[in-house]
């Protein structure tokens, strides 16, 4: 066993932040009472729930009042695409997304055909990017919604997501974008990128699993998908989970400081040079923009090998990754994001994702790239693949 650990998988998950552990702590003892109850228990609750409102809309530039907190990034998916589906029905039922989106967006356009809806799909060029006239030519008469990721958790690109805005402002369109791998990591203004709904998730910002946020600018109407006692302007009915809400309106802070301090310039430079070590092995190549991807997402396909062997290796040197494929049911399925970015099938087994977090070093990210050359070089040297490529 590897005396060494490194986690570089923070697109997955990430380590709740030792201040956000602290801030949560008292609303699962002392601090216990429901939000909506008049008496003093829950008006501390409710004043600690509104703290962390205010909190998370700072950091996207927002208003407290257009923040809706769920129980995840996913449940915030669903009530922004099916919420504004339904409400805006008598006007048009065709809906537009993208062919790289997270699961909690396509199944649930897939949910909507099923209820009638026409949903359009549009294509990525080679490097996980939405082509803005392909958009431009979707929008017609009867289009009601569009819903378009930030920036993709596969490969890390990141989307025209402004000029996107713009077209559907200009057309009458409602625009939502999914920023859960985006929102903390990299500027988020929703005012100046004209957002009308923007999926976050605690989870991804070093805050706590199980609760999210949506925002709803001002003046959009959508329907609730869950229902019960009202809570969250009537939009999401449940009592507030306040330790996972108040751990969010920290990590949020948290995240507002570190996008001004340098943080984020540092990890660009490890993400760069654990970019520029990995694809210096042979017959490994970048998947995503070079450019325009999440500051701490190195993501990359290997040649003659499939990901989940070098996953395994990757664990036994105390490293944690992912990959695209993802194996079910005793098949190993490769990542729709990359075959829709024209990837051949051989190709999209050999993803690696490489994800970077606020505590990884210089001397990490040297311990990986050895790694993964020994690692590549051993798996190459059993591979019929490899043996036989050319």
């Amino acid at each position: 066993m590897t005396e060494r650990h490194v986690y570089l998988d923070h697109s997955a998950t990430t380590a709740v932040d030792s201040a956000v552990l602290e801030a949560m702590l008292p609303y699962f003892s002392e601090r216990y009472g429901n939000a909506n109850s008049l008496h003093l228990w829950g008006r501390v609750a409710r004043k600690a729930v509104n703290a962390a409102r205010e909190q998370v809309a700072s950091l996207i530039g927002a208003e407290s009042s257009e923040i809706i907190f769920t129980g995840g990034g996913s449940e915030a998916d669903n009530l922004a695409i099916k919420g504004a589906a339904f409400t805006h029905r008598e006007k048009g039922r065709h809906v537009i997304t993208t062919a790289v989106e997270h699961h909690a967006v396509l199944d649930s356009f897939k949910w909507l055909e099923k209820e009638g809806f026409e949903i359009t799909i549009l294509p990525v060029d080679e490097t996980g990017m939405v082509s803005i006239p392909d958009l431009k030519n979707a929008i017609r008469e009867g289009t009601t919604f569009v819903s378009m990721m930030f920036a993709n958790n596969e490969v890390g690109t990141i989307q025209p997501v402004a000029e996107a805005a713009r077209i559907c402002r200009e057309r009458g369109v409602l625009f939502h974008v999914d920023g859960v791998q985006a929102v903390g990591h990299i500027p988020v203004d929703v005012r100046e990128l004209g957002f009308d709904m923007l999926t976050m998730s605690a989870h991804k910002m070093y805050g706590p699993k199980g609760v999210g946020a949506l925002y709803v600018r001002k003046g959009v109407k959508i329907e609730p998908v869950i229902h019960g006692g009202g809570q969250e302007r009537g939009l999401r009915s449940g009592t507030e989970n306040t330790a996972g809400i108040v751990g969010f309106g920290k990590a949020a802070e948290i995240a507002s400081w570190r996008l001004v301090d340098g943080s984020i310039d540092e990890e660009t430079r490890l993400r760069d040079l654990l970019i520029e070590r990995a694809t210096a092995i042979e017959e490994v190549s970048l998947t995503g923009h070079r450019t325009k991807r999440l500051p701490f997402h190195a993501s990359v396909c290997v040649g003659s090998l499939e990901g989940e062997s070098m996953l395994l290796r990757l664990d036994a040197a105390g490293i944690g990754a992912s990959s695209g494929s993802a194996c079910t049911s005793g098949s190993l399925e490769p990542s729709y994001v990359l075959l829709a970015m024209g990837l051949s099938h051989e190709a999209a087994h050999g993803s690696l994702r490489l994800t970077l977090g606020k505590d990884t070093s210089e001397e990490d990210i040297v311990y990986v790239a050895e790694n993964l050359q020994r690692i590549v070089t051993d798996l190459r040297a059993m591979s019929p693949l490899w043996k036989n490529r050319g």
